[in-house]
């Protein structure tokens, strides 16, 4: 009896532990919004969606920017990403395109859904071909042995990035960040990327 009944304690103990185990595995969240204040370690950020989130900076972040860069110098051979979405005829058209210096080429490589639109994806691959189009080019992209071909309209950002300091966070800029959400639920970001001389995150 005594053996059943620790048992049934262990169990309960394991159901309750569970939800603060799965907290600590959730994936990260981005997070896309305006700075409402910066204190040196607590991010406030007026989220797109309206929320007022509070992000606390780990000592040991990074802050980045980007600058923007013309579609010709995207070339065979670079590693970019770039959030896309299906057109009307079901190709993926670009929303962004981030272009990668190459101490960061195999960042997040791969093809898998986004949340930048509806329906949006984020492809991180290689430029294997440029096609050039009456409007905008065409990127054929490989990675991990699969391709996608994706267009990039004249008018889409595309961007590299730049370092930039904490300095650099102040009220009203635009940023985008990961944050991962403890037990407790409270937001910790390790990087964020900011607006700076004009160029937001579109991402």
């Amino acid at each position: 009896m005594m053996l059943d009944r620790r048992t049934v304690l262990l169990a309960l103990t394991a159901v309750a532990a569970a939800p603060a185990a799965l907290a600590q595995a959730a994936p990260p969240m981005r997070i896309r919004g305006k700075i409402v204040g910066f204190d040196g370690q607590m991010l406030t950020v007026a989220a797109r969606d309206g929320a007022r989130l509070e992000i606390r900076f780990a000592d040991s972040a990074t802050v980045g920017a980007l600058r923007r860069m013309d579609l010709s110098a995207i070339t065979p051979g670079s590693f970019i990403g770039t959030a896309a979405e299906p057109g009307p005829d079901g190709q993926l058209r670009a929303l962004e395109v981030l272009v990668f210096p190459e101490a960061m080429r195999g960042t997040g490589e791969g093809h898998y859904p986004w949340d930048l639109a509806p329906n949006s994806t984020m492809t991180n691959a290689t430029v294997e071909a440029v096609v050039t189009k009456t409007a905008g080019r065409e990127l054929n992209l490989v990675f991990q042995g699969r391709s996608v071909a994706v267009h990039v309209p004249p008018a889409t950002p595309i961007v590299t990035p730049i370092p930039a300091t904490r300095a650099d966070l102040v009220a009203g800029a635009q940023v985008f960040l990961s944050a991962t959400r403890d037990s407790e639920g409270k937001l910790t970001a390790a990087r964020v990327t900011v607006e700076k001389d004009g160029v937001a995150p579109p991402m």
